[in-house]
């Protein structure tokens, strides 16, 4: 039996809470290279020891055999195999890992009953938008789902919400970073302006065949940039073309690199990976072949000349590099100045940071000295949250000058000091619906002003809170307000007792302050509070 990590623990149980909770549909986001394949296949090894049946799906071969692989070194059991000649409802395994591009034929699905399986595991989730995944979930619609992503950001998890209902557990590249498990990663700006303002998008992002024409002037330029900063680095290139790839890695020879390309095509693929993870070549060039179900800890810098408007494929590009490996302190990211006509294109703070804002504040601060973005990060957020405050603080003076007995939520969110109230963005379908005649009767009776509550997720949220305070005992919204519009601190470790008390000394005394009544430094008794 594995032994997991706590965060991997997690996850699992959070997982099979959500399903327990009704909600059948649910993500897992891990980041690429914190063992996404161990904790989904413990999971199904849980699953098959409580007689399920389970179905792993993916769109790629190297992703179910490593899925398979890893089972049977969890558990033992041998998985069977639907893809191509191999037929899984032959076998008597309990665990099936199938290949999307086999099981969606109609003449692939028919051999199941539609509630053959208990689970279905969707590796690589970001892909279940396609026709074929819909295809087959909606086939097994009875089967709880799991999709397991790496994205990292809001926007893709929008999207993924034409599928899923709900997040199980989100663990983030930062945490992971923090936490020991990955890299950090340093980003160094190369002052290279690549002119991508004639290339033609399609389904969001930019096509292959016109970033190749794009790209390929400035090819000599980027290699003779690499030369002169990473020579000593295990690096692997991603590129938007077979023919780009090539010329590539023709031009790194030229420049004394050890460079090799590897494509689909590559009839000696397995051989020229082995030989790029054994140290015969130090750069390894590809037309995003790579960017799933290939891994070499070693490598410790990417660089992107593939430019993307998608999130999700900047990070599996990013985390071909992210994982540890004795001697690696770091991965560097070498960020070139792609030239666009709009600002949406993915860089590397979008790896990390948790808003747009944010991600605008570092890109426009970033330097051409290697840096690591975890540190530009946090510089960032201290400039941004100092110009939020700034506009809050007029929008609160505003707000506490009115004399309504209700509380704006902005207002409570802030006196939580609660992101999760202040910053709320609806992802899910289910939230993004109108609040319910009960939802605003309950908000209002707690003296939660419901004027501006938008969506279903956000009035949840409220009441989440509201609810959880007042089990514990804490002040309600309208004590919180009035206390804090005397200048009362700390108000949400307030008990509600102690509220009730303040609140009633100040009518005593025609709502003024006592003398003896400080309110900046006055704490309720039995209160601790944190310096």
């Amino acid at each position: 039996m594995v032994s997991l990590r706590p965060y991997q623990k997690e996850a699992i149980t959070s997982i099979k809470a959500e399903w327990q909770q009704g909600h059948k549909k649910t993500l897992l986001v891990l980041p690429t290279g914190t063992g996404k394949t161990i904790c989904f296949g413990e999971l199904a090894r849980e699953l098959a020891q409580n007689n399920k049946k389970v179905l792993i799906l993916a769109h790629r071969e190297e992703l179910l055999d490593q899925a398979a692989q890893k089972i049977k070194a969890i558990s033992g059991i041998t998985c069977a195999v639907e893809k191509g000649k191999d037929r899984a409802y032959e076998s008597n395994s309990p665990i099936t890992v199938g290949s999307v591009q086999t099981l969606m034929r109609d003449s692939r699905l028919s051999n199941y009953k539609n509630n053959y399986f208990d689970n279905v595991i969707i590796d690589e989730a970001h892909h279940s938008l396609a026709d074929g995944y819909r295809k087959i979930i909606e086939y097994f619609q009875s089967a709880e789902l799991l999709g397991v992503t790496a994205t990292p950001d809001r926007g893709d998890k929008k999207n993924l919400a034409e599928v899923y209902d709900s997040i199980a557990y989100e663990y983030s590249l930062p945490q992971a970073v923090k936490d020991g498990y990955l890299v950090p990663i340093k980003a160094q700006m190369i002052p290279l302006n690549i002119d991508l303002t004639s290339v033609k998008v399609s389904m969001g992002d930019y096509t292959d065949s016109s970033l190749g024409d794009a790209l390929d002037p400035y090819l000599e330029q980027i290699a003779r940039e690499m030369s002169e900063r990473v020579k000593d680095r295990k690096t692997v290139v991603f590129l938007p073309l077979i023919r780009t790839s090539q010329k590539f890695r023709d031009l790194l020879n030229q420049y004394g690199f050890q460079a090799a390309e590897v494509n689909g095509n590559s009839p000696d693929r397995e051989q020229i990976l082995k030989d790029f993870s054994d140290d015969k070549y130090n750069v390894l060039c590809n037309s995003m072949l790579l960017t799933e179900g290939w891994d070499c800890p070693s490598v410790d810098c990417i660089v992107c000349l593939r430019p993307t408007k998608v999130r999700a494929l900047y990070a599996q590009m990013v985390g071909r590099g992210t994982r540890l490996f004795e001697g690696k302190d770091h991965l560097l990211l070498l960020d070139f100045l792609w030239m666009t006509g709009k600002h949406d294109l993915v860089r590397p703070a979008h790896l990390v940071a948790p808003t747009k804002d944010i991600a605008d504040k570092m890109t426009e601060k970033a330097t051409e000295e290697p840096t690591d973005i975890m540190e530009q990060m946090e510089a960032a957020e201290k400039d941004v949250v100092k110009e939020r405050e700034q506009a809050l603080a007029r929008q609160l003076a505003e707000q506490r000058k009115k004399k309504a007995r209700q509380v704006d939520p902005l207002l409570y969110g802030v006196l939580l000091d609660s992101e999760e109230i202040t910053d709320y963005v609806p992802t899910f379908g289910w939230e993004m619906e109108e609040p319910t005649e009960k939802q605003i009767k309950t908000l209002e009776n707690s003296g939660i002003c419901t004027d501006d509550i938008y969506c279903k997720g956000q009035a949840t949220k409220l009441l989440d809170v509201v609810f959880k305070r007042s089990a514990n005992g804490l002040a309600s919204p309208k004590q919180m307000k009035l206390l804090d519009r005397y200048g009362f601190t700390n108000l949400p470790v307030w008990p509600k007792e102690a509220a009730a008390k303040v609140i009633g000394i100040l009518a005593s005394n025609n709502w003024q302050c006592p003398a003896w009544l400080v309110p900046g430094a006055y704490v309720p008794k039995g209160v601790s509070i944190e310096e």
